[in-house]
């Protein structure tokens, strides 16, 4: 623990890392957080909303799985059944991470401002894109990352190559989405964007770092929370 600690402050003191490491040390800082006070009610909150959402989408996802087996009998029926919800857990935790990327966005600032007040707390007062700028934004980001999961799910049925390439679009999606919505609190729509494509390795590594983490049970409630903070050092950190 003495070791971890005397790491993670001498991340604090350097302001520059070098790029193939940059994300794993953000990812880092932002789990380090997780029992700072400051950081506990927007914690809570991402929880609690990231909750509430994949325990709809796992209701809608077996619902229909139920109503398309309930005209078959027997064991027919029964293995129609329990295919159906297997295929409903997996549609769930598939399109939760468009819904964590459009979470991410109703409690950014409250993450972004623990940690800037922790970590940078020289830095001046956030004047970024305005809030139509940013909820428009990202209204359309959820809805095309969205419209991406969708487009994605017949890859799933290739084997190997199909998941894992299919995991890396999405990765990528998820990053940017995550990191440009964070990045518009201090930067206009166009500087975030032009931030985001200078760090694309780090952002993507992000991405599929915690679309990994998604497939830990209850760790995915974590997702926006940590995106959000780990965002915030990529965006300060070069």
């Amino acid at each position: 623990m003495q070791n971890l600690a005397l790491a993670l402050r001498r991340l604090r003191r350097s302001p520059v890392r070098p790029t193939l490491i940059a994300m794993p040390q953000a990812l880092l800082l932002a789990f380090a957080q997780l029992g700072d006070p400051a950081f506990r009610a927007p914690l809570l909150k991402g929880i609690a909303l990231a909750g509430l959402a994949l325990a709809g989408l796992l209701w809608a996802a077996i619902a229909a799985a139920a109503w398309a087996a309930a005209g078959s009998a027997g064991w027919v029926g029964w293995l129609a059944s329990a295919f159906g919800g297997l295929a409903g857990l997996f549609l769930a935790w598939w399109l939760f991470l468009p819904v964590a990327a459009g979470l991410s966005g109703l409690f950014v600032e409250d993450v972004a401002r623990a940690v800037e007040a922790r970590h940078y707390p020289g830095l001046p007062p956030a004047r970024g894109a305005s809030v139509l700028a940013q909820g428009s934004w990202g209204l359309w980001f959820g809805l095309k990352m969205l419209a991406v999961q969708v487009v994605l799910l017949p890859l799933m049925l290739v084997p190997g190559a199909g998941f894992v390439i299919a995991l890396g679009v999405s990765a990528l999606v998820l990053g940017r989405g995550l990191f440009e919505a964070t990045a518009q609190l201090r930067l206009p729509l166009d500087q975030a964007a032009a931030a985001r494509a200078a760090r694309r390795w780090p952002v993507w590594g992000l991405g599929l770092g915690l679309a990994l983490l998604s497939l830990v049970p209850f760790a995915g409630l974590l997702v926006p929370v940590l995106g959000t903070a780990a965002s915030v050092h990529l965006l300060q950190r070069r």
